[in-house]
């Protein structure tokens, strides 16, 4: 009897733990995906273009003034695959663009965070940037 409940409540710690990494990269997808957006309001308040490039260990966001928005992943195992700069405005319509982050550890782990460029960035499951 004690083995079969030291069982099932085994089984269920399993099954309620994810992957750290998966959790990790999903993460920092909704972050940036906030944080595009946050670019994309200040460059629609100043009317100044406001562009975001991913740098080998981060990111940054020229246009917008001083230490605004951060420049960094919160962990060390989320890359942008590829080269990546997204304009965020000032306009309201921006063209469809996007970027996919990839987990280093497990490179097989990708989301993409995308707009179409009349609705807010999203994260999608990533195939393309």
């Amino acid at each position: 009897m004690v083995v079969a409940i030291i069982a099932i409540g085994t089984a269920g710690v399993s099954l309620a733990l994810r992957d750290a990494s998966a959790s990790s990269l999903e993460r920092e997808a909704q972050r940036l995906a906030a944080l595009l957006e946050s670019g994309r309001a200040q460059s629609r308040a100043s009317g100044r273009v406001v562009v975001w490039r991913a740098k080998e260990r981060g990111f940054e966001f020229s246009g917008v003034d001083g230490d605004a928005l951060p420049t960094n992943w919160l962990g060390t195992d989320t890359a942008v695959q590829g080269t990546a700069t997204l304009q965020l405005g000032p306009e309201p319509l921006i063209e469809p663009q996007g970027v996919l982050l990839v987990s280093t550890s497990q490179p097989e782990r990708r989301l993409r965070v995308a707009t179409d460029g009349l609705r807010p960035f999203s994260v999608q499951p990533g195939s393309r940037p």
